[in-house]
């Protein structure tokens, strides 16, 4: 499979570093290998089950043009691979810089909504399963 040929990203509309990394992508995606796909718009949330949803929301998710999800630094690397950056992908795949790139992410991922200014005074960090009116 070709590293470039990720069809969808699955991305959090309401999360404010998410649509700077989006629109960069969008603007680098010149060649349309990207659809993205907005989690937090209220049409999304009534295609999925809350648990779905909820799964959606804990990670960056991707589908490949055969169906597979993959998930995770993963969808970055397809991404930019996609955009013209195989260079950069090539270097992440480095034992190493690998292992760092992934657990750097899941502390992100993990941390996402706080990092972003999305929890409540009272320290509560949950997104509900729309965000949007």
């Amino acid at each position: 499979m070709n590293e470039g040929k990720l069809v969808e990203v699955f991305f959090d509309g309401d999360c404010p570093l998410c649509i700077r990394e989006v629109n960069l992508l969008r603007r680098l995606d010149r060649r349309g290998r990207v659809q993205f796909t907005d989690i937090a718009a209220p049409d999304f949330v009534a295609a999925v089950t809350p648990e779905e949803h909820a799964d959606f929301m804990a990670r960056i998710r991707g589908r490949l043009p055969d169906g597979t999800m993959i998930e995770g630094v993963e969808v970055f690397r397809r991404l930019y691979a996609a955009v013209g950056f195989g260079a950069l992908v090539a270097i992440t795949r480095v034992p190493g810089i690998s292992q760092l790139l992934d657990l750097g992410y899941r502390v992100f991922a993990r941390n996402r909504l706080r990092l972003t200014g999305r929890c409540a005074p009272d320290g509560t960090c949950a997104v509900p399963a729309t965000t949007r009116a």
